[in-house]
């Protein structure tokens, strides 16, 4: 999966100096594979990583990577956050928009929950109902066999023994 210039920058800024975290704890935290980070050090090492045939604008990103821009943003105190912003290409409107997405996307998917909570409870009442009818025809049909014994020994009719 091709990651954004934004991203790749933003893992960078955790695994190289200043910060210098551990690539392992990193590559959990983003989901992004361990030897990919080291690859993208290795470019940026090299210069090569500043090549813009990988970029992506805003309304291209994934939404992991939407995601994970807006987690990052919340971290950064306002008055840093235009800085952020400017060099990823990205407008304070993205954000919020993208906050909006995340909430209707949790609030359908909470509906959705919902709808099949009914409709499976739907479907065990029905199941319910139709087990009892059941339950009501066996024992309909065991009292009527024995009825038919009963009535085939009082007539001394011996072939139903």
């Amino acid at each position: 999966m091709p990651y954004s210039r934004s991203v790749k920058v933003g893992v960078l800024k955790k695994v190289l100096p200043p910060e210098s975290r551990n690539i392992a704890s990193v590559s959990r935290e983003t989901g992004i594979s361990h030897q990919t980070i080291r690859n993208w050090i290795n470019k940026e090492a090299s210069g090569s990583l500043d090549e813009k045939d990988g970029e992506k604008g805003p309304r291209n990103l994934s939404s992991i990577e939407k995601y994970q821009l807006l987690m990052e943003s919340k971290k950064i105190p306002k008055e840093e956050l235009g800085e952020f912003l400017r060099k990823r290409g990205l407008h304070s409107q993205h954000l919020t928009l993208w906050d909006q997405e995340f909430a209707e996307m949790v609030k359908d998917n909470g509906k959705k929950q919902e709808k099949k909570v009914r409709d499976l409870q739907k479907k065990v009442r029905e199941l319910e109902k139709e087990l009892n009818r059941k339950d009501k025809a066996l024992a309909e049909t065991a009292a009527l066999l024995v009825l038919k014994k009963k009535l085939n020994l009082l007539m001394g009719d011996p072939k139903d023994d």
